[in-house]
């Protein structure tokens, strides 16, 4: 293993010297071979110059330079006809097998990019990787059977570039950046326990009774012990404690569930809870800042067909009204009715430039 990287080194520094050399850079030198291979093919200058769109005396130039370049003659050139030396004919056949296998090369570019397939490299947050994204895969997949999908679900930090992802989503404040994201929906955070905990601790009916109850707290949380709202007439910051406080929101949620306390989720956590009749939304009136959740991606001239096929299926299976908001109570406290029943048909646009920021999601 050694000995062959030594030797292909050498063989690069070999090219490098002949390139130093000569100074005529590879896209030349590879023109000139285009040039030369359709004169040797269509028996003149003038009908090779109409193929490649160049003028006569710029192909001419061309199979010159190559023949300057080589040391050797490559064409008989009278007045009447071309013909190929017996350089040339061993140098045609040597030109034929190398466009041809730059043509191929890129074509295999061009198909990777108008059909998707290949593997996919996803990255994103363990409750919403687990809850939504990972039930999706099938889908998606089925829609693509090309596609080979690595996903990895984590809560920290991870940028895009040095781990070699080819996408992530990630809820909560974007910063500006090189990298692009998309809104793929809303991430609404909802104050709620379970029925057994109001029962026993009555229901609070403004922000500040907060103060009153056993409050879990989400470690990586923005505004720390403070709950923000925005009221019907005026903002409140209430400053909450409670016995309870982990870096996950599957954790909170289990915790809520079990009757320990109060909590502030997001609603892709708590969705199917508060239908169930699980976890009970209280202060409905108040709202807690409302967040995104993004696909975002490092920017690219051309953007993959594999990324672009990934990111337009989460915008369509999401949406601004995704299917975890159907029992989301409105402004007045009722479920709204409006509230898709399984994932829509509904493109979410925005592209920005941005980069994950600390987001708000438990």
């Amino acid at each position: 293993m050694g000995g062959e990287f030594r030797d292909n080194n050498h063989r690069l520094s070999d090219n490098i010297v002949l390139e130093t050399r000569t100074k005529e850079p590879i896209m030349d030198r590879l023109n000139a071979m285009q040039a030369f291979a359709r004169v040797a093919e269509l028996g003149s200058f003038s009908a090779a110059a109409r193929q490649l769109g160049l003028a006569k005396s710029v192909v001419s130039k061309l199979v010159m330079g190559l023949e300057n370049h080589l040391g050797a003659r490559l064409l008989n050139r009278t007045t009447r006809r071309l013909s190929l030396t017996e350089a040339g004919v061993t140098y045609y056949e040597a030109c034929a097998r190398i466009l041809g296998a730059v043509e191929e090369a890129d074509l295999s570019v061009s198909r990777l990019q108008a059909i998707p397939r290949g593997r996919l490299k996803v990255n994103a947050s363990m409750s919403f990787g687990f809850l939504h994204l990972a039930p999706a895969i099938p889908d998606f997949l089925a829609r693509y059977p090309e596609l080979q999908i690595d996903l990895t679900l984590n809560d920290r930090f991870v940028d895009l570039v040095d781990g070699g992802y080819d996408v992530a989503v990630r809820i909560g404040a974007l910063a500006d950046s090189s990298l692009i994201a998309r809104k793929l929906a809303p991430a609404r955070r909802i104050v709620c326990g379970s029925p057994d905990y109001f029962a026993r601790h009555g229901v609070p009916q403004l922000p500040e009774d907060l103060a009153d109850h056993n409050c879990l707290g989400y470690s990586y949380q923005v505004s720390g012990n403070e709950w923000p709202f925005r009221g019907p007439e005026r903002e409140h910051r209430v400053k909450v404690s409670g016995s309870f406080e982990v870096n996950n929101g599957d954790a909170l949620r289990a915790a809520a569930i079990g009757g320990l306390g109060i909590v502030l989720l997001p609603s892709f956590i708590i969705g199917d809870d508060l239908a169930a009749g699980r976890l009970r939304c209280v202060l409905s009136a108040y709202r807690a800042p409302e967040t995104d959740i993004h696909a975002v991606y490092p920017h690219s001239r051309h953007l993959s067909a594999k990324v672009r096929a990934f990111v337009d299926f989460l915008a369509e299976r999401f949406g601004p009204q995704p299917y975890w908001d159907k029992a989301l109570p409105a402004p007045d406290g009722k479920s709204s009715s409006a509230r898709p029943q399984a994932p829509k048909q509904q493109r979410s646009g925005g592209h920005t430039r941005a980069q994950e920021g600390e987001g708000a999601e438990p």
